[in-house]
């Protein structure tokens, strides 16, 4: 007996091989692309505003629970394929959000913001995601199934508690919608009737001696708070403090160390201000009296985000390098499940998976499809045909690394940036190889590393989605369909939010800015990265100094045994992103002190009524923000007939107003304390 037949023959499933109820059905997939829709927008928005994403796979279990289960009828195996079609569109999102906007900061002679359209985003994402899946089909049974005991993918496994939790009764979709009630009231008064600010701010002036254009804010939306409670006091403290390195010691110490004009110059050099006679840009340039209205931001676009991407590279690779051994055993093993032929014999339900031939097909129409389609860039079929050689092998190659690695770390702590930043190392090398430098094949560099990115995270999300289809009983065949058009149905909408939220509004418009994308509303701080990176390697141009600076801070802090990719991240976003997450974090954090003094044990980390309320909270917050984004397009002047900031703030002044927004945060944030005190 095999290593494979004996796994199989010692682990049962909730729902047993024999046991034959409805799974794959019309309102199954129904219900899973709806929530793969809704959870694709809403992780367009959380990614695009601060550069995180958060699994849904927990909330959509949740979701397909209460509203699967009680409306609509639906079975177990029903109400997973809900959960796997869903889980589809927020890994596609990420990896279209962290790469794609790419296009926007290419060089201008590359034509790369032509590229940044509805269907080229969709075909990428489609594609990317479609790849992912296929990917998974042949190493299911290695990865999952022989390796059982090994990896955990504890997604998966939390899914699977879930809905078998929600089979017996389990009642966890409560607080979840606590949560998401509180975050819409709470997003209400703060987004439409502007009761609560958006971003109080502390910022010292430019005549201070000492600390010139020091500057504390933060966004206190729901969203960040809830992020921040389920990522963790660790991890949210290594967050923000990139962003107290940034904001309170690199840009006093440049405004204090640069002159005006040099900073404007570097500003124009990297296109954010036209001439030195032009009003405007970051921080507001006045060419009467040389100076900015406000200089820190200034200065965080002329030299700090070069910084921040240079430390994010650095983290990414150095993540890489830690990570290799599990690579190179996956990539082994991989190959070695490619040759088992033990399980042909005799195929149960439960084993069903799609054929190694639609896995073969499937890689050939892809490749086909790139070579063919107008809205890939390349100027003939044998640039195309490359890119797509170089989308299925680094494609294989980083989706079996994710998978292993996800099912030892989770989908959340995946390093989907370090192997997209290898992969756009490796497919500039090849392309400087066989000639192809200069501007014309940036945006085909980034179409590969684009799609290797999707691929990663949602062949990860995959993962955990199999992994609770193993436990709970369900057919992997119809599993890997439900992906299919999660895929699709979600990679349509997902084209569409981000060209919403790319729409600028009338005082963009006004500034000259095309592109909401890319600015301070939407920083895409991972897309400028990977645009920085190819600009860099294909074009010989990257401002190094500034670049090796944020290289060898990341190198410290490894050093010192911190997170690199985590503290670079923060000391890339803007500070304003990074302390109302950290809110969130030590709010996680003294809830766990309190219940370990007094003997309680620690919160279940998936289904603990804090985490769930929290879950609420992001899955509330990103939501309205995707409505009111839209409602700002479409219904910009009614919009504004609602907004009483204007009045309050002839009430209460501008600080008072801020300090009004301050204390319903802090209501938000004793509320949250609150129920995760609950037993």
């Amino acid at each position: 007996m095999s290593s494979t037949e004996k796994q199989i023959g010692e682990f049962k499933p909730y729902i047993s091989n024999e046991t034959l109820i409805p799974e794959f059905t019309i309102k199954s997939v129904a219900l899973g692309a709806f929530f793969g829709i809704v959870f694709g927008a809403a992780t367009v928005y959380l990614a695009l505003k601060a550069g995180l994403t958060v699994s849904a796979s927990i909330p959509i279990a949740v979701l397909a629970i209460s509203l699967g289960r009680k409306i609509f009828k639906t079975t177990i195996l029903e109400n997973n394929i809900i959960q796997t079609a869903g889980s589809a569109g927020e890994s596609i999102a990420a990896g279209v959000v962290f790469t794609l906007p790419g296009f926007l900061f290419l060089s201008a002679e590359s034509g790369g913001a032509s590229y940044f359209n509805y269907w080229t985003i969709f075909t990428l994402a489609m594609f990317g995601g479609l790849l992912g899946t296929l990917m998974m089909i042949p190493l299911r049974r290695s990865l999952i199934v022989q390796e059982h005991g090994n990896l955990p993918y504890p997604e998966g496994t939390a899914c699977a508690s879930v809905l078998i939790a929600g089979e017996k009764g389990g009642d966890f979709s409560k607080t979840a919608y606590q949560g998401l009630g509180f975050a819409f009231a709470y997003a209400i008064l703060q987004k439409v009737f502007h009761v609560i600010a958006e971003t109080p701010t502390w910022i010292s002036n430019q005549t201070n001696k000492y600390f010139p254009s020091a500057t504390v804010n933060g966004e206190i939306t729901p969203e960040y708070m809830g992020v921040g409670y389920i990522i963790g006091p660790k991890i949210a403290g290594v967050l923000v403090a990139g962003g107290v390195l940034a904001w309170l010691g690199l840009i006093p110490l440049i405004a204090t160390l640069v002159p005006s004009d040099i900073i404007a110059t570097q500003l124009i050099k990297l296109g954010y201000l036209k001439d030195l006679a032009t009003a405007g840009g970051p921080g507001g340039w006045d060419p009467v009296t040389h100076t900015f209205s406000n200089y820190a931001p200034a200065i965080y676009r002329a030299y700090v985000r070069q910084i921040g991407a240079g430390a994010v590279a650095a983290g990414g690779f150095i993540t890489l390098l830690k990570t290799l051994p599990t690579i190179v055993s996956s990539f082994k093993g991989s190959l070695a499940s490619l040759k088992d032929k033990t399980l042909a014999i005799k195929i149960e339900r439960t084993q069903n998976d799609l054929s190694f031939k639609t896995v073969i097909i499937g890689s050939l129409v892809l490749v086909i499809l790139l070579a063919i389609l107008p809205q890939i860039p390349g100027d003939s079929i044998l640039n195309k045909l490359l890119i797509g050689i170089l989308v299925i092998v680094f494609g294989f190659f980083f989706v079996t690394v994710s998978s292993r690695i996800v099912g030892i770390i989770g989908s959340s702590s995946n390093p989907i940036s370090g192997m997209t930043i290898a992969t756009l190392m490796g497919t500039s090398l090849i392309f400087i190889t066989v000639g192809w430098t200069g501007y014309f094949y940036e945006p085909m560099a980034l179409v590969v590393g684009g799609m290797i990115c999707i691929a990663a995270a949602n062949g990860g999300a995959t993962s955990q989605d199999l992994k609770t289809g193993y436990i709970v009983g369900a057919t992997p065949r119809y599993q890997q369909l439900a992906l299919f058009v999660g895929a699709i149905v979600s990679s349509a909408v997902i084209g569409w939010t981000v060209q919403i939220l790319d729409t600028p509004n009338a005082e963009m418009l006004s500034q000259g800015i095309t592109h909401a994308i890319g600015t301070e509303k939407y920083p895409a701080p991972q897309g400028t990265l990977m645009a920085t990176l190819i600009k860099g390697l294909l074009s010989f141009n990257l401002d190094w100094q500034f670049v090796l600076v944020g290289v060898f801070i990341s190198i410290v802090m490894e050093l010192c045994n911190v997170k690199a990719l985590s503290f670079a991240v923060g000391l890339y976003l803007p500070l304003s992103t990074t302390l109302p997450i950290f809110a969130g974090g030590a709010i996680k954090g003294v809830a766990d002190f309190m219940r370990s003094k007094k003997g309680e044990g620690n919160e279940d980390a998936e289904l603990g009524k804090g985490s769930l309320f929290a879950t609420g909270l992001v899955a509330g917050g990103a939501l309205f923000g995707v409505i009111v984004a839209i409602a700002m397009v479409f219904a910009e002047d009614f919009m504004k007939k609602l907004n009483f900031e204007e009045t309050i703030h002839h009430a209460l002044g501008a600080q008072g107003f801020e300090l009004l927004g301050v204390a319903f945060f802090t209501l938000m944030g004793l509320t949250l304390y609150k129920i995760a005190r609950k037993k």
